[in-house]
């Protein structure tokens, strides 16, 4: 049954190219790669890449949530919830739309101190339609193991490309503009008033944690009973799977060369950054600690940019084209070869996200 690559990506949650904790967070971000916590007024939380996992599954990580600051009555279209989404062309396997579409079996491990129902969803964001299911944490403090199928969907073909097609949700709270109705447990066109029906407000306390881990699917029905293992990939695999949405560079206390390029002026340069793998679409590009990027001139001096822009003329799914700005200095002239790289600090990062 084990399909030759994953359709989850990450599900070990063993990749975290954005760093292994994220503090003060009030918005969306990525506590790891290809798992998003996608929020409004939900609160401020630490999300963070942990070493508690289930004990004898073979993992390794996990995504971690807590609570910092708490919202314990959210407003009417406030909500935070787990997002993992996939292009149209990497589930084509799931027929949906068509006569033969397929079940679709989701497993994950899961604990939280705050027990009780939640809520998991399934989005298809090419035709706008949803479906809903409560699965139930009934331990606090203790791993659980989850399997839940839904329903095959004839209607509606999910796009045979690289846009964002298809989503998994796991709702840790939402406001009454998606709680006030009758949970959807059956494909239909979406309604917000029937998607996250029946769950908790994760956000209410600041003894909330929330871990997930271990995340697979597989097509067709299956019970804890016959579900297939896990199906681990290599790290190598694994990362270079996430580098189609996100790359990472710098933060690292390593100088490394991240790009070649020329002067343009005696404050300018213009950097080809080579992509690790392909990219799923241009990419955006990212920057902290921007003091923090050096311009080395060939055969004259370093000195510390001051501002770094993509040119978004001459990048694609291969290579970026980065711009940087340097202050005056007469190392720098037209026509000279420079190197473009991170200082020994683990604050500078430079980002390209492809994310969908």
């Amino acid at each position: 049954r084990k399909t030759a690559t994953p359709l989850i990506i990450n599900g070990d949650m063993a990749i975290a190219q954005r760093g292994t904790s994220q503090t003060g967070q009030t918005g969306n971000h990525f506590p790891v790669d290809r798992f998003g916590f996608q929020m409004d007024t939900f609160g401020t939380w630490t999300s963070s890449q942990s070493t508690d996992v289930p004990t004898g599954q073979g993992f390794a990580k996990s995504l971690k949530l807590d609570c910092t600051t708490a919202d314990a009555s959210l407003g009417a279209g406030h909500f935070g919830f787990i997002s993992h989404r996939f292009e149209g062309q990497n589930l084509q396997v799931l027929k949906k739309g068509t006569s033969n579409a397929e079940k679709v079996t989701i497993s994950f491990w899961v604990k939280s101190n705050k027990t009780g129902n939640y809520v998991m969803e399934l989005f298809d964001v090419d035709n706008l339609r949803q479906i809903s299911q409560l699965y139930s944490i009934s331990s606090s403090n203790t791993w659980e193991q989850k399997v839940m199928t839904f329903a095959a969907d004839t209607t509606g073909a999910l796009g045979d490309d690289n846009g964002h097609s298809f989503a998994i949700h796991w709702v840790l709270g939402a406001g009454s503009t998606y709680s006030s109705g009758t949970l959807n447990t059956s494909w239909a066109a979406n309604n917000n008033a029937n998607r996250w029906v029946g769950g908790p407000n994760l956000a209410d306390s600041t003894d909330n944690e929330w871990y997930l881990t271990g995340v697979q699917i597989e097509v067709g029905e299956f019970d804890s009973n016959s579900i297939a293992d896990f199906q681990f990939e290599d790290v190598g695999t694994s990362l270079a799977r996430c580098q189609r949405y996100t790359q990472v560079f710098g933060g690292n206390n390593d100088r490394e060369t991240l790009g070649t390029g020329c002067c343009s002026s005696t404050t300018a340069q213009t950097n080809l950054i080579h992509h690790l793998v392909q990219m799923r679409t241009t990419p955006s590009l990212s920057v902290s600690a921007v003091s923090d990027w050096r311009i080395q001139v060939f055969g004259s001096f370093s000195a510390t940019t001051t501002a770094i822009t993509i040119s978004t003329d001459n990048s694609g799914v291969n290579s970026t084209v980065a711009n940087t700005t340097i202050s005056s200095n007469a190392g720098s002239s037209a026509g000279r070869v420079c190197h473009f790289k991170p200082d020994v600090t683990l604050d500078a990062r430079l980002t390209l996200s492809a994310e969908l």
